[in-house]
């Protein structure tokens, strides 16, 4: 090819991508001025004209705009019907190249002549296709094969090609900034010269057909590394010939042709479908092109391995994750596998990057569905976007150029590229194909290698940290054995003795789908320990004379006196004694996201109606416990809620960074992802009930709920609420540390273990409040004057708490406070070592002493806490745990505290085997509801400690 030859090609491109650019311009503005009817009526003309345009360009320059126009006829979800329709005409052979170019080429590249290499050669092509031309041919042994021949310089046409392809991507993107493709002509130009070496694609083929086990005959092998597919064998190969064994197939878009063989098209593309994930997730690339088998049984026939993207371990396994994690919607892990593939986002916008992955991985839809699918994803583009603008405060100049993807990885776009082909596949085939359900098995696997790798194979399996006691070193094989058991996935352990940390282990992984480690500061999910931590916060408003144990609620909380609310007192919140058991039944079993919603929570409490008269009984208010507390909090404070877990107990402790209830953002890396133990829940659901439980909450619906909070608690959306009964997000060392003070009476115990990386109270979080003050409406309680703030929706967590003018006694001059804006204007949590200042807090705790008459002497709960007994009755211990088997309490007697935190959800035997193991080591008693699980038990003793999950 001469210069003037690149010139006029050149020209010829760009000349033809602008009247196509400017013809859609017109369309668009003369539509402003067409009947809604005209207006179909007007594109359907523009495409049929410039589909033509496309099409006799394509014909005339040949090289690579073929192989993009066959790409882009596959998309018959996307284009136009005009656009397919003519487009599909590329997929049949163009114009053939000189017989003698091809011999020439044959004789060159193979060092024989033709009759010394072949008994037979046809002289007409099977096709002709943008680089080379396929022969049919019979080697002097009688083998059928086929002899595919590069076209004679091909290679500086494809090169030219991409050169001008490139140019007019950057034009669209800087015209229509909506419309940047530069990622994928990017990552084009990269492999697309590979595709120039024959023996590239013949070693390429050779191992996939090994990877997947190919054979010419069905055998009945499907294990998992099996597709059921023919890849041809490989004779011979050189730069720029390749010889294959002939296979007679039909091609993808011969819809007759398939009909008359009576191949089942739903099948064939289902198993392509899992030929892909194969080769994505196993093999770490991919072929190109695809016939079906004329013989029965039908199966696809793989071929064109050049164009053909190695990804490596890195990429495989977070594509995996991606996709996994899109369909547990699992934000946490989205992210991480975003960040290990390169995928920058410059915003924080979880809910949206989770939408476009599920746009991603979507279903199929035939091409008749293809309209109202199009214009589902159109719908949700423009939604997204609004939401980054209103993130990002743009106006709609600024928006159109914005992109919200910082840097996107090459490898992505080969994925996305594979997954379109799949979609146009589909629809051209008229076909419904599920990804998730097909491609599920295959991103497991190639993380199952990573995950499944317990304690016995992985000698990191236990975070490297320093080793406190000899008890720690017990324990820590303790857990090595319930790690190759697999009754752990990940975990944490930190116990404190006389105020010192003898304890302080973190070991497994982050998630099902996450292989990273647990570490020292990594965040638990822990559910119904918050209670303990929300209680807590209760206490501290008492201990600061802000809240009093005997009031009414009512008093309080003006909204919550209706529907026979009115006797209920704050001490019989705390005691699980106020009769609203159930109150949240209803809205958590119809819709879990209305959990995030605090307003819509607190106005379901004022409506609820009293099951039992307060007082009489201790039912566990396994869910309602937390918004009665957090409402009472807030109007009795006239603080946010989590104003007041900073002020009273984060910061007194230090432990900055390591305690939230409702995560803020930019903590989402040190997020543990659940999963539940599928072998305890079986055996829970199949549990008889219990009276002490609301009923709502017998074990045959704790199982149920069981199997979705993964789903549900997973997802940002849920993590970032204010759920304070089950929404705690900690590391086991802030858990323990403050049930250590709590154990000694509220003492603020000595810093953490030096020994422990990063150290604890290293990740500092500061709320990002609201420069606006919410309007406040003043009522009197007792002698003090207390803010009450309309409730406002903070499911966003820390971005929408709002400024409160602090702590105020009636005879203070409101007006002339200056440092209303700040948080803590409270000097006592930064000056004392003690978090209460009441002598007789721990009997407020356990509801003894001047505090039994408020409550029930027989119920397990104190004020707020879970009473602790042991069988010699020689401790006062008290805790809060949770679902799933996180934990945490404190003997006051023997000035002990421990916390589990753990990621895979079972009901208590893993806690019970430490907690057991860690007391009888320091002498102490252990708690009678960790002692049951203890020992290995089968027959009625199993059934007695099922009936009994650890969750309170």
């Amino acid at each position: 090819m001469g210069w003037g030859n690149i010139y006029v090609r050149r020209v010829r491109v760009f000349t033809m991508a602008l009247v196509v650019y400017l013809d859609y311009k017109s369309v668009q503005w003369r539509k402003k001025w067409t009947s809604k009817s005209g207006q179909d009526t007007l594109w359907e003309k523009a495409h049929e004209r410039n589909a033509k345009r496309v099409l006799n360009l394509i014909l005339e320059m040949e090289g690579l705009w073929v192989k993009l126009g066959q790409y882009m006829s596959t998309r018959a979800d996307v284009l136009p019907p005009a656009y397919i329709r003519l487009l599909k005409l590329l997929q049949d052979s163009l114009p053939p190249r000189p017989l003698k170019e091809v011999y020439d080429t044959v004789q060159k590249e193979l060092g024989k002549s033709m009759g010394e290499l072949f008994a037979d050669f046809v002289n007409e092509p099977l096709a002709t296709a943008s680089i080379a031309q396929v022969h049919r041919a019979t080697l002097l042994n009688g083998q059928e094969v086929v002899v595919k021949v590069q076209h004679d310089g091909i290679k500086t046409v494809i090169l030219e090609d991409l050169k001008n392809a490139k140019s007019i991507i950057d034009w669209i993107a800087r015209a229509e900034p909506q419309y940047n493709f530069n990622p994928m002509i990017d990552e084009w130009c990269k492999e697309a010269p590979k595709e120039l070496d024959f023996n590239h694609e013949a070693e390429n083929t050779r191992t996939v057909a090994k990877n997947l086990g190919c054979r010419n005959q069905p055998d009945g092998n499907m294990n998992a590394n099996r597709v059921n597919v023919l890849i041809p064998d490989v004779i011979q190969s050189t730069e720029k010939v390749l010889v294959l064994e002939y296979m007679d197939g039909i091609r993808l878009n011969d819809l007759e042709s398939l009909d008359a063989f009576g191949v089942d098209k739903q099948k064939i593309v289902e198993e392509i479908t899992r030929a892909y994930a194969h080769q994505i997730y196993v093999d770490g690339f991919f072929n190109g092109n695809f016939l079906v088998s004329k013989e029965s049984p039908h199966r696809p026939i793989l071929l064109d391995f050049g164009l053909t993207k190695k990804l490596s371990n890195t990429i495989k396994q977070g594509l995996a994750k991606m996709f996994l994690s899109s369909i547990e919607g699992d934000h946490v892990a989205l992210l991480s596998a975003f960040a290990e593939m390169g995928l920058k986002l410059r915003l924080d916008l979880p809910e949206q990057a989770m939408e476009v992955t599920a746009v991603f991985f979507r279903a199929t839809t035939p091409a008749n569905e293809s309209y109202k699918s199009m214009k589902s994803l159109a719908d949700q583009t423009a939604k997204n976007m609004k939401a980054i603008q209103e993130k990002m405060n743009l106006d709609k100049k600024e928006m159109k150029r914005f992109n919200p993807v910082d840097a996107f990885p090459g490898d992505i776009v080969i994925f996305g590229r594979v997954l379109n082909l799949l979609r146009g596949l589909a629809a051209t085939m008229n076909v419904h194909i599920v990804y998730m359900d097909i491609m599920r098995p295959f991103a497991e696997s190639v993380l199952s290698g990573y995950i499944d790798k317990g304690p016995s194979v992985n000698d990191r399996w236990i975070f490297d940290s320093p080793v406190h006691s000899d008890v720690e070193a017990k324990l820590r094989q303790l857990l090595i054995e319930l790690g190759s058991n697999d009754k752990i996935l990940g975990i944490q352990v930190c116990a404190y003795k006389d105020g010192e940390v003898i304890i302080d282990t973190a070991a497994g992984v982050l998630g099902k789908y996450d292989p990273r480690p647990v570490k020292s500061d990594s965040l638990f999910p822990v559910f119904s320990v918050t209670k303990g931590i929300t209680a807590g916060m209760m206490h501290w408003l008492v201990d600061n004379g802000k809240l009093s144990l005997g009031e009414n609620v009512a008093n309080i909380w003006p909204g919550f006196g209706s529907n026979g609310k009115d006797a209920i007192k704050v001490h019989h919140v705390l005691n699980h004694a106020s009769g609203l058991h159930n109150a949240m039944a209803d809205i958590t079993r119809e819709n879990p996201l209305l959990m995030s919603d605090w307003d819509e929570c607190l106005n379901s409490i004022c409506k609820s109606v009293p099951e039992t008269e307060p007082g009489k009984e201790q039912i566990y208010h396994y869910v309602s416990f937390g918004w009665l507390c957090g409402g009472i909090i807030e109007h009795a404070s006239g603080k946010k809620f989590q104003e007041i877990l900073e002020e009273a107990i984060v910061r007194p402790l230090h432990i900055e960074g390591e305690l939230y209830i409702g995560i803020p953002p930019g903590v989402e890396s040190r997020l543990a992802a659940l999963t539940v133990d599928t072998d305890d829940l079986r055996m829970l659901s199949a549990i008889s009930g219990r009276p002490d439980l609301p009923s709502s909450f017998q074990p045959q619906q704790i199982a149920q709920i069981a199997t979705t909070l993964p789903s549900l608690f997973n997802t940002l959306h849920a993590r970032r609420a204010i759920i304070p009964a089950a929404n705690g997000h900690l590391s086991a060392r802030a858990l323990a540390r403050y049930y250590a003070a709590l154990a000694d009476g509220g003492k603020i115990p000595p810093p953490h273990s030096t020994a422990s990386k990063p150290a604890l109270g290293s990740h500092p979080h500061i709320p990002k409040l609201s420069s606006q003050k919410a309007p406040k409406n003043r009522k009197c309680f007792g002698r003090k004057e207390v803010i009450i703030l309309p409730t406002t929706d903070i499911s966003k967590g820390y971005e929408q708490v709002s400024h409160v003018e602090d702590f105020k006694d009636n005879n203070e001059d409101t007006s002339s406070n200056k440092d209303s804006n700040k948080m803590d204007s409270n000097p006592r949590t930064h000056a004392t070592d003690n978090v209460f200042r009441n002598p007789t807090v721990i009997d407020a705790f356990l509801g003894a002493g001047e505090y039994e008459n408020l409550t029930l002497p027989s119920g397990g709960f104190g004020l707020g806490f879970k009473r602790f007994s042991s069988k010699d009755g020689s401790s006062i211990a008290f805790g809060h745990s949770g679902i799933g088997g996180s934990t945490g309490f404190c003997d006051v007697t023997h000035k002990f505290a421990i916390a589990v935190t753990l990621n895979k959800m079972s009901f208590g035997g893993v806690t019970g085997k430490i907690v057991q193991l860690v007391c009888s080591e320091l002498n102490i008693p252990v708690p009678d509801d960790f002692l049951r699980f203890a020992v290995k038990q089968s027959g009625t003793d199993l059934q007695l400690n099922m009936e009994r999950p650890l969750i309170n």
